[in-house]
């Protein structure tokens, strides 16, 4: 499943880019990637664990830039 989200209050370009390697590397992402401009992730993963991997995601953003979120 591949899905895109927006990015609330994504600030920082080079923030952005360590969010994305860091989503790379969870377990089951297939694909991610942040577009810093319109402030959205694409994410790809099997839809089985697809929840669970939004969550951790959403985990490694928060220790980045811990005001930003995904918005559901």
């Amino acid at each position: 499943m591949r899905k895109v989200f927006v990015l609330e209050d994504l600030d920082c370009a080079h923030c952005a880019l360590k969010m994305e390697k860091a989503i790379q590397k969870i377990n089951g992402v297939k694909f991610a990637s942040i577009n810093f401009m319109a402030s959205k992730l694409t994410l790809e993963a099997e839809d089985s664990i697809f929840a669970s991997v939004l969550i951790e995601a959403q985990k490694q953003i928060k220790k980045v830039e811990p005001d930003c979120k995904i918005k559901m």
